[in-house]
């Protein structure tokens, strides 16, 4: 890495981590955060008093919440109910327990509880931390294993890291699962084509394992393992059949080893060794809206951010330059739609951006450089610039709820992209900074 390009990670970092907000507000963020609060302080998955300390903090806006995970328990265990894996909380952990003996020891302010601001700042920086990392990692997949230029790859990764929904789960909500996903993600195709240029076992047992990390925190991560299943596959019909099999069979121990605690927390949390029947009753595994989650005009990924087009097109151009590779990074990317399709929710009506994709950020960094490669080097940073503008312009909107929080209004919204928003730049700045929940809730 040369200078110019670390000193360009290095504010692109600093920017990122002076943007996060340490705020812990909706369902899913708490779900997560008390899985780490009550296994480090209550040593149970009894989220109770977790659930009646947020609550309290917000009851008018958190009225669903106490509805759903407060008033109600599960059915066969009579615990309170909690749909979120236990990865996220092993992810965050380092950084919660170096923040605890840190409060402990009277070097940050605060109750010992692990509800203070040292706590879940913790988290949050934690998991911006983490995402950082992925792109780092993503930056050296597309160098060294992918032959994209060190110049290109930056792009690659600035492009996706600024100009898409996933610059708004590091800074703004960085207490979902998404950030620690990009990590993960990342981290698993990175030690996939390592592996099969070195084909030692060991290689492939610790991809495998850090396949389980990701399925902990994500459990439809599992289908990113559709590449390296594709890749062992196609080396069975060619004949390596002894190899390809010690391969598959580590990896699928590795992974299933990582992954076990979660089958006993299903167990103790939903009395059987699956998800509760609450998240199963919202699946449909025929995908319904495999393509509503694309270009469905008020909630499809490529109507959110349209300059994805460039990454779509880019992951088919790579089959052509990649071969094998490039099918199947594009296979993996094929079984998010069909998950994220599978979906009854599909919509995530809502939310910023079509977050469940926010797990792909390492495939739409390939395909982002694939894209770009088709274009003159001029053209390759006005697209760039574009997406970067697009996305912040965007987050804007939704922070001063100049748009329809539950669905995009085309073309509202983007005649507002060059008429409102440009008025609003300094206020917003000035916003974030005094009085971030304005923007997050969505108060003008």
């Amino acid at each position: 890495m040369s200078r110019s390009t670390l000193f360009v990670f290095l504010i692109s970092s600093a920017l990122t981590l002076a943007l996060v907000s340490t705020k812990i507000r909706g369902a899913d963020e708490i779900e997560y955060f008390s899985h780490l609060r009550s296994a480090v302080f209550d040593r149970d998955l009894d989220f109770a008093n977790e659930y009646e300390h947020f609550y309290k903090t917000n009851p008018s806006g958190l009225l669903a919440f106490k509805e759903t995970f407060l008033d109600r328990r599960e059915p066969k265990t009579g615990r309170p109910i909690n749909f979120a894996p236990i990865g996220s909380a092993v992810a965050w952990s380092p950084f919660y327990l170096a923040a605890h003996a840190l409060v402990t020891n009277g070097v940050l302010r605060g109750p010992a509880d692990g509800f203070s601001p040292a706590y879940t700042g913790a988290v949050a920086y934690g998991s911006s931390f983490l995402a950082i990392l992925g792109f780092l990692i993503a930056f050296q997949t597309l160098k060294r294993y992918l032959g994209v230029t060190e110049g290109l790859s930056l792009l690659a990764v600035l492009a996706v890291w600024f100009g898409t929904p996933a610059f708004y789960y590091m800074t703004v909500a960085p207490a979902f699962a998404h950030a620690p996903s990009i990590f993960a993600v990342s981290l698993l195709f990175f030690l996939w084509l390592r592996a099969r240029e070195k084909d030692g076992v060991f290689d492939w047992v610790l991809m495998g394992l850090v396949a389980g990390f990701a399925m902990l925190i994500r459990e439809q991560d599992a289908l990113f393992l559709v590449a390296p299943a594709l890749d062992l596959g196609f080396r069975l019909l060619k004949g390596d059949v002894k190899r390809s099999l010690e391969r598959g069979v580590a990896v699928i121990g590795a992974a299933g080893l990582v992954f076990a605690p979660q089958f006993l927390a299903y167990q103790a949390l939903n009395g059987s060794f699956g998800p509760t029947q609450l998240v199963q009753r919202k699946m449909d595994f025929t995908s319904p809206h495999f393509f509503d989650v694309l270009i469905h005009p008020g909630h499809g990924l490529l109507l959110w951010t349209p300059l994805l087009l460039i990454a779509f097109l880019g992951l088919v151009r790579g089959i052509f330059r990649l071969g094998a590779v490039g099918l199947f990074v594009a296979a993996a990317l094929l079984a998010q739609v069909y998950i994220n399709g599978s979906v009854l929710s599909w919509h995530q009506a809502g939310a910023f951006g079509s977050r469940r994709f926010v797990d792909s950020t390492l495939l739409f960094v390939i395909g982002f450089a694939f894209g770009l490669m088709a274009t003159t080097p001029r053209t390759q940073k006005i697209l760039v610039a574009l997406a970067i503008w697009w996305n912040l312009s965007l987050m804007m909107q939704f922070g001063l709820k100049l748009m329809d929080r539950q669905q995009l209004d085309w073309p509202g919204i983007a005649t507002r992209q060059v008429t409102d928003v440009p008025q609003r730049i300094l206020d917003t700045v000035k916003l974030y900074f005094t009085d971030p929940e304005a923007l997050a809730r969505g108060k003008r």
